[in-house]
């Protein structure tokens, strides 16, 4: 039997659209995060305690990726937050060709674009959109296994969020091993322990944050 490879051609044709998102989104001079982690490890309760603690000093669009349904655009919504819903039907992630078709939505400036992709550890590492950085997080629930069964997304994250660290004494995670996998993979990245629900660590990630936007901020001006 002939094996037919089509997942390269999809690939480089996905990368090129990605590049074109990019320099829409630096026209917008916004800074763009792709957050992906598995389902239900927390990524619009972070993305909304982010934005509180920004909301004073940066203004956040969050595009909200789904493969049905509106049900976390819906809840960021109702606590006044701009959200754009992209629903990928079939996909188990975004890609850049998706991405494109909400940008003419995008109306005003925004500091902050933050992409919450379709809840999954695989697929959505691979596809681009055309964001500044990926985020990976982790939440305690899910094991401390999770960076060295799926590496790509770890390997490629600048940085990554243990989620529901006040967990931590009711759920079987070691804490030091879940980041000896992480720097395995990506002696690089930048490691963030929090809790979304009660905010601990968060002040950490912002002072984090809060320098990739002024320094965005600066070379604009620049």
């Amino acid at each position: 039997m002939k094996e037919v490879k089509v997942l390269k051609p999809v690939l480089v044709s996905n990368k090129q659209r990605a590049q074109e998102n990019r320099k829409k989104f630096d026209e917008m001079n916004a800074l763009v995060i792709n957050i992906i982690s598995s389902p239900g490890a927390g990524k619009t309760t972070f993305i909304h305690r982010l934005i509180e603690d920004l909301k004073d000093s940066y203004k956040t669009l969050v595009i909200e990726g789904d493969i049905k349904g509106q049900v976390d655009s819906q809840r960021l919504a109702d606590e006044g937050v701009d959200v754009i819903q992209i629903n990928t039907e079939t996909e188990c992630h975004l890609d850049a060709f998706m991405t494109a078709q909400v940008l003419p939505q995008i109306k005003g400036r925004y500091d902050l674009v933050l992409i919450e992709n379709v809840g999954n550890l695989v697929c959505p590492a691979e596809f681009e959109i055309g964001e500044d950085f990926k985020l990976a997080i982790l939440s305690t629930p899910e094991g401390d296994d999770k960076p060295f069964k799926y590496p790509l997304l770890f390997h490629l994250a600048r940085a990554v969020v243990i989620n529901k660290i006040d967990l931590l004494p009711y759920v079987d995670f070691d804490l030091d091993n879940a980041k000896r996998h992480i720097k395995n993979n990506n002696p690089k990245a930048e490691i963030f322990e929090v809790s979304a629900k009660t905010g601990q660590g968060f002040e950490e990630f912002c002072r984090f944050l809060k320098k990739l936007l002024d320094a965005r901020k600066k070379k604009n001006k620049d």
